[in-house]
This record gives structure tokens, sequence and C-alpha cells, in this order.
């Protein structure tokens, strides 16, 4: 998915009751019907005098697509507006909008002689403002691979840091020599002629905003002898970058004119390079690089009310300094339940009807230029007025992901005369502005202080005696939504509280054991009892035999003595094609992997051996059974016989007549219309019908992408399965083909899915999944730590809804879509089986050579009582090797770099040991 360049963040959480449910498409940004479910009300957040006791779903700030509108004026008298006299200011609000630009400009890279003859100098800048750090070291001649060395001591330096043995951080200087007089940031490193070094590596860093700049998503390779292999990341013209003149200087090729022979270099299969080969000699250039960072501008939009002394309607104002062309996505409410309406006109200039629901408003430039300003009357029948604004063609701001919402003054609460009489009765419709870090700061841990309770409450001898095992359930189950309802807020773009309250949220409902050991563990569709080991139970050709469900009946009882808790089934319906994910007639379950019979006697004999069942539910899209009149396939068949009114309007391939999709399409068939709802009633029915008739256990939901989250939350409360996940597939992020360190965006889209369904689903941890594949690949462990040394995927963020894995019937099997480095297969699952989340293993890989590594590994999680909360300390996530202690019950490494897990009150013991890979056990 693509953002847009400008995202703006608030830091203030108001009500959770608007509809954000279309992520990069058309979007309805209007309130729906409150959920009936409310929590206790455990504190009051007021920005203006509403109430605020529901707020049960926080939203992170999602940037939404719209289409421009077509501007056509509406019946306007500005002359009115204009002549209208009114008294004086009745309401007056600034809010601050925080938004982030992103700011181009370059790196330059520069060789040439030193002050000393026979010496050289490289000069490394930019041109941006910050405090920039050149994180750098050498390869050597006889490395292996892109390992790097410190530099010799005459080549560092004054002021600069050691890392370890293999790096070092030169503070970068300002300087302003270029033609012009800019102001940028430069090292200069001098270089004497060493056979020995092969190049000098270098990234950089923004001390200020902890961002790290590589080159096309790899380190910046300066060779120094010509002999290097070819290699995307090394400067120079002989790679095919782009050039500019630059201030410096006018670029001249890098020229390695090398004294040696092809017969003199070896090049055997280690890489290595003969030590007795001599440097190149070198030639100056100069090269500029491309870099792009995300500053913060501050802007802000006021909002003003007056009354009219004339017609006794409310004028009101609003003035922004942002840039740009700027709509006014707006509506009226008639009570505290803030239904969106249309007012009656006039309206103001160049505005337009969007959906019968709201107005957009051109706003007009300011005479001065700077920002944009609009004016309109509202009637006094209304008590609020409701809006989003909209910069340029895709970045819509709103309030923490809520609508803006100013209360309007009415006659019978606002008397017109005296301006000290008018302040208090305004006083009354208005707080005091507070400082919004500490008032959402405030609410927060009021969450937290009412987890707290609900735990004290629960966990005392005398509760625990009175209460009935119902009551206590219930009790936990409110600690779980108030959980995820702080983690909500803590994952929005501003923290306002620390990440141990988060995890003490968490923690709080670990297990019911904890609280009440004579109760079992507490289940949640989106964690299971947190203890949940996943096993695929198929692959991409297990429908070639025509009888899988029988074959894997004859495994039941072996999967169930490795230890795993919940089995994943494929589609059990008819399709089009044999793997089951192109369904058809969703009550036909006599497919490719069996009859409807089969698939009951399978399921019943995992239930014997403990094990759960997931059924594979494609919701997103139904092959149709007939061609309309104009030749589409759009006409269902079955019992479940929809028209063309079940399709989405949007994909260009089936005339569908429903609505717009409320996410992205899979083109291949029709995309089915979750906001009718006749789709919603037979789709919930049939999810009860497999619980009750087959007896699944919960659902692995595919293509989850397709539409709204909020839909699989209404279908999960319909059919109460034990446990649930999504597969929410997305590309990670790449530069020139390299994955990018930072995945943020990759997870955060996952974990705003998950927060869609409310925290009823878990999803499948992708980022970690492709972080792991590129670590591994390329033997770059440092990857699996992000900026804040936590898990770089789904895991380090909300780990209970993490399912991690490292392959699957898409990726394996004969697709082979994005496959795990081969003979690294365990290192994957000595990370995903000892970390928190819940860890899913492939078949193919159970039944395999790696059969008793797996099995040995996962009875070192059980026995541990290693769970989907568990709590991770990386200790190295270094070139060649990470290292984390998980619980302070299990140590593990991977890689082939070294570790031992520290000595001090605990004993540490083998516990298995296998290809770069190594667990420990305390005693």
């Amino acid at each position: 998915m693509s953002f847009s360049t400008t995202v703006s963040s608030f830091s203030f959480n108001l009500s959770n009751h608007y509809y954000f449910h279309r992520r990069d498409r058309e979007a309805s940004i209007h309130r729906f019907k409150p959920n009936p479910f409310s929590l206790p009300s455990f504190s009051n957040l007021t920005l203006f005098t509403f109430n605020n006791n529901n707020n049960h779903n926080y939203a992170s700030f999602i940037p939404h697509k719209f289409h421009s509108p077509k501007f056509e004026a509406f019946a306007t008298n500005t002359d009115t507006l204009e002549s209208l006299q009114s008294s004086d200011v009745l309401f007056n609000q600034t809010f601050p909008i925080n938004r982030t630009e992103l700011v181009e400009g370059k790196i330059f890279v520069r060789l040439d002689q030193g002050k000393d003859v026979g010496n050289w100098e490289l000069t490394v800048g930019c041109n941006l403002s910050g405090k920039w750090i050149l994180h750098w070291g050498v390869s050597r001649v006889d490395d292996v691979g892109s390992e790097w060395d410190q530099p010799p001591r005459d080549m560092i330096p004054p002021g600069s840091i050691p890392i370890k043995d293999y790096a070092i951080e030169t503070p970068m200087k300002k300087s302003s020599t270029s033609d012009g007089g800019d102001t940028f940031h430069e090292v200069r490193i001098d270089l004497k002629p060493n056979s020995e070094i092969s190049a000098i590596n270098f990234v950089l860093k923004d001390a200020e905003t902890g961002a790290w700049y590589q080159h096309k998503g790899r380190d910046f390779k300066v060779p120094l002898v010509s002999y290097l292999k070819e290699d995307a990341n090394i400067i120079g013209p002989k790679k095919g970058f782009s050039f500019w003149p630059g201030a410096l200087g006018q670029i001249s090729n890098i020229l390695l004119k090398s004294e040696v022979t092809h017969d003199t270099v070896q090049d055997d299969n280690s890489g290595s390079i003969d030590p007795k080969v001599q440097t190149s000699q070198l030639e100056g250039f100069y090269v500029e690089l491309p870099i792009a960072k995300e500053v913060i501008v501050n802007n802000s939009i006021s909002v003003s009310i007056r009354k009219c002394s004339e017609t006794a309607k409310n004028i009101l104002s609003l003035e922004t300094d942002m840039p740009g062309e700027i709509v006014l996505h707006w509506g009226v409410c008639r009570d505290d339940l803030r239904w969106w309406e249309i007012p009656p006109g006039p309206h103001p200039p160049e505005t337009v009807a969007f959906k019968d629901r709201a107005l957009r408003t051109k706003l007009q430039s300011r005479d001065a230029g700077m920002g944009s300003a609009v004016q309109m009357s509202l009637g006094e029948e209304f008590s609020g007025f409701l809006f989003v604004l909209k910069q340029n063609d895709s970045t819509w701001l709103s309030y923490e992901g809520n609508d803006f919402y100013i209360p309007l003054p009415s006659s019978s609460s606002l008397v017109i005369g005296n301006r000290e009489d008018q302040s208090e009765n305004v006083q009354s419709e208005v707080t005091e502005e507070v400082d919004q870090e500490e008032s959402t700061s405030a609410f927060t841990d009021g969450i937290i202080s009412e987890i707290r309770h609900l735990v004290t409450d629960i966990s005392s001898e005398k509760n625990r005696k009175t209460k009935s095992k119902e009551a206590q359930e219930s009790i936990l189950r409110e600690i779980e939504n108030l959980a995820a309802e702080a983690y909500s807020i803590f994952r929005s773009s501003i923290p306002t509280f620390s990440e141990e309250a988060v995890a003490e949220a968490e923690a709080a409902v670990e297990s019911k054991t904890i609280l009440l050991p004579d109760l079992p563990p507490q289940v949640s569709s989106g964690t299971g009892t947190g203890y949940e080991i996943l096993c695929q139970g198929f692959n991409w050709e297990s429908h070639k035999s025509g009888r899988w469900y029988m074959e894997l009946k004859e495994k039941a009882a072996e999967l169930a003595s490795f230890g795993f808790t919940v089995i994943w089934l494929p589609p059990p319906t008819e399709s089009v094609s044999p793997e089951g994910y192109m369904p058809k007639d969703l009550y036909n379950l006599n497919s490719r992997y069996g009859t409807i019979e089969e698939l009951k006697d399978v399921v019943k004999a995992f239930h014997e051996v403990g094990i759960r069942v997931l059924g594979d539910a494609v919701l997103n899209h139904r092959c149709a059974h007939y061609k309309n009149q104009n030749g589409i396939w759009n006409l269902f068949g079955g019992r479940l016989n929809w028209d063309d009114r079940a399709i989405v309007a949007d994909d260009p391939h089936f005339q569908g007549r429903g609505n717009k999709s409320s996410g992205d399409n899979f083109h291949a068939a029709p995309n089915i219309d979750h906001s009718q709802e006749f789709v919603r009633k037979d789709l919930k029915e049939w999810l009860r019908w497999l619980r009750q008739e087959i007896g699944y256990d919960g659902w692995r939901l595919d293509f989850v992408r397709g539409f709204w989250g909020g839909y699989v939350k209404d279908y999960l409360k319909a059919s109460e399965p034990y446990f649930a996940v999504g597969e929410y597939w997305d590309s990670l992020s790449y530069t020139y083909g390299e994955m990018d360190h930072n995945q943020d965006a990759h997870r955060q889209r996952i974990v705003d899915w998950i927060n869609a369904t409310a925290g009823t689903a878990g999803a499948f941890d992708v980022t970690t999944k492709g972080i792991l594949h590129s670590a591994l690949e390329r033997c770059e462990y440092w990857r699996l730590s992000d900026q804040k040394g936590k898990p770089p995927g789904v895991l380090g963020w909300w780990p209970s809804r993490a399912v991690t894995f490292i392959e699957n019937h898409d990726t394996g099997s004969t697709q082979g879509h994005w496959r795990f480095p081969s003979g690294k297969e365990m290192q994957g699952y000595a990370y995903t089986l000892t970390h928190p989340g819940t860890p899913s293993v492939f078949f193919d890989h159970l039944f395999s050579h790696y059969k008793s590594e797996i099995a040995t590994v996962i009875s070192i999680r059980k026995r541990n009582k290693i769970n989907c909360r568990s709590t991770v300390q990386i200790c190295k996530a270094e070139r060649d090797v990470y290292a984390a202690i998980i619980d302070e019950k299990i140590a593990m490494k991977i890689g082939p770099g070294h570790f031992e897990p520290p000595s001090g009150s605990q004993n540490w013991s083998t516990a298995i040991e296998g290809r770069d890979y190594k667990i420990w056990e305390a005693s």
C-alpha cells in the first residue's frame, strides 16, 4: 500500500464510534450505531462537555484515500453570510496538527587526494538537518561475505566511538563550504595505502530520530581495490548510479586501475583473495545519492462560533495555516449520539454532497496567501458540528482517528450580553484547554487502574469463594477487553503510557490458572488458552490423493504426542480449484480432500486425542454457478442462491451491484459484499452450521485483506470460535530489491486489521516470516531487533495476537512462493517455537528429517510454559548471531556466531543443539 508522503497525527483520544472501514478507498467516516457493550465508567475524559463512557476500541490514525469530488455549487447566498451582524465570540478553540512531511536531500561521497603525498581522503556528507552519525567499518581482502572490521587506529577521526569489535561511530560535523553557503554535515576519513583493506562500509544514522539510512536496503560500500565482486551497494558510476553536478565540484569516474592481471587473483568458492595481491591505484570521484527524511511540521486549525443577532443562528468559522487545497468533510448532529446529517442551505461555495450523509466544502485561500478558511451558518436545532479534513488527494486528517466534534451553543444555554457572562456559559460547554498528553495519559492510567482493580477483585480469596465461576470468567473477559483497549491506545501515533503498562495489562490475563487455579485457562478467540501450538495439516498437493482426511486421521495420535493443541484443515467446500480456495456451493462439503462424512470422522479423531480443529473459511470471494444476460459469471446457486447484489461494485470483472469493497479485491473470483445484511446473515448461519454439523472449533480466515475487520468481529461473535486467525498477507517494504530494516508500516497494517476485529482474531505474522527469511538468507541477524530492541514483527507489538510461521501451503510445497531459506528451517523454528505468539508448524517440515528436532523444541516450549504473552529479552542481534532469553526460563541463539547465556542466579543447561542454533533451559 502506498501511503501519502504527508501524514498527520494528534495526541488525543476521543470516542471510537466512527466508521473508518474503507482503508485506502472511498470511506464513510460517519458514526454508526453504538455497540451495546460498554466498559465500566472508570474515566470520564472530556474535551467538551460530553460523556465518553463507551470508548472500547480506539483506532489508530489511518490515512484514507477518497475520490476527489467534482465541486458543484449548492444554492448559496454568500452575501448573507458576509453581511450578518454577530456578537462577540462564544467559542474559540485551536487544534494542533502535527504533520510529518518527507524532505528530500542528498548524501554525497567523495574520494580525493589527501594532504600528504600518497594518502587519500574519503568524505561522506549529508545536506539535511539532523544529528547525523556515520556508522562505519572496513572489509579486508580475506573476508567472506559482508563482514565488517574496525579500521586501523590511524584512520579513525577524533571523537569516534568504537562499536564492539566491528564498527566505529563518528559524529558528522557541520560545514558550509558549498558554493551556495548551504550548511551540511560531513565526516572526513584519512586513507593510507593498505593492501589488506578492500572497502569502506558505512550507513548513516540520525541520532535525533533513531532512523538508519542505507543504500538500496544495504550498507554503502566504497571499494579500494579493483577485484571486488559485482555488488548492488558499491558506490561508483560503473554500478549504474544517477549523477548530478555537485556543489563540491565536477563528478569524475572512479577508475580502478588494477596493476595485476586476472591470473594473479584467486577466484575460488570461498571468495578469498590472495593476500599478496596489491591494491589498485585510485582516482578521485564524487557521487551524490538521494535521501529522504521525515520532519515534523506544526500546523493548526482554529474554530470559532458567533451568534447572529438578527437570525439567532450560529456563525461558525474555520481557519487553518496548512498549505495546499484543503477540503472540509462535514455534517451536523442533533444529540449526543452524533449521527451525521446534512443541514439545510445555504451552504458555502464549492460544496458537494457525499452519499447524502455529509457535505464537502473546498476551503478558500486567505488574502495573505497563508492557509485557507471557510464560514457557514448553522441553525439552533443542531447540537454539534462534525468534520474531518482532506489535504491533497489522499491524506485525511482527523482527531486521533475520530471526527472533530464542536458543540454548538443554543439560545437556552447561552445568554447574549456581557462578555464575562458569555465566558461563564461557554465554560459550561467547553473545558479549559489542557495539555493533551496529560489528558490522554490520565485516561490510559484509568484503564490500567481499572485492570488492577479487577485483577485484585478476582484474585482475593473472599471473592473467589463467593463469586460463581461464570462471574469470574466474565470479569476476566472484561480484563481481556481492557487490555486490548490499552494496547490500541498504546499503538497510536504518540504513545501516552509506558510499554510496561501494556505488558502489565496483557499479563493480567495471561491465564486463569494464575489467578484462579480452580478454573481452566481462559479461552479467547484471539488467543485460545494462550498456550496453543498450531499445525498446518496439509500442503498444496494434499488434495491429489482424494482421501486426505483419512490419511490425516491416521496421524492424529502422533500429532498429539508431539504436543500440538490445534490443527488447521484445508478448505472443505466444493471448489472450482481442487485446493479449495475458489469455493462455489458453501454447503457442499464433498471436496477433493474427502467426503463430508470423512471430514466429520477426522474432526472426531482429533477431538479424541485432545486437538482442536480449525476450518479454512474463504469468506472474501465465491465462484458463481450461472452467467447473467451479459455472459458474466455472477449468479449463485445452491443453498445460498445470491444474485449480483452480493458482489462488490468496484470489481470490473463481475458487474456486481453491491456497494464498493471494504478492502482489496481478489480478481480471480467475485468478491463478496459484506456490507449487505443478507450476506452477513447467511455467512453467520453457515459458520454456525459448520461448528454444529462438522465440529470445527475455530477458523483460519483466508484473504482477510479483502474485507473490513469489523465484519470479522461480527462473524466471530456469531460463531463463537475457540480460536481464530486471519491471513492478512501484505507486501513488505523493499528498496531497489533489498528488504528494508524498518518494517513498522507493514506490521502496523496487520495490527490495524486485528484492532478492527476488536482483538477477536489473531493474524499470521507475515512481518516476522519476512524478516526471518532475510536475516537467515543473508546472515544479517541484526534485522531481528527493531529500533526499540524488541522483536521486529507483530510479535514485538501485539504478541498475543501474532501467529508465527516460517512456511505454509503457499510458500512451501510445489507453489514455492517465497520459500524459506533451504537448510535453515530449524533456525526458524528455534525462533518461533521459543518466542511468544502462537507458533505454527508446516506439515511438510514436521514429516521430514526435521521431525525429531521440531518435536524436541515443542517439548521445551511446553515444559517451560512459554505462551503467547511471554516476555523476550534480546541479548544479541548482530551480524552473525541473534540471541534472546524468554521468561527467564529459556535462552536461545541462532546463527553461526557465538553466544552463551549469562551466568548468575540461574544455571543454564543445553536442551538441544543443531546446525547454527542452540537452546538452553534454566535449572
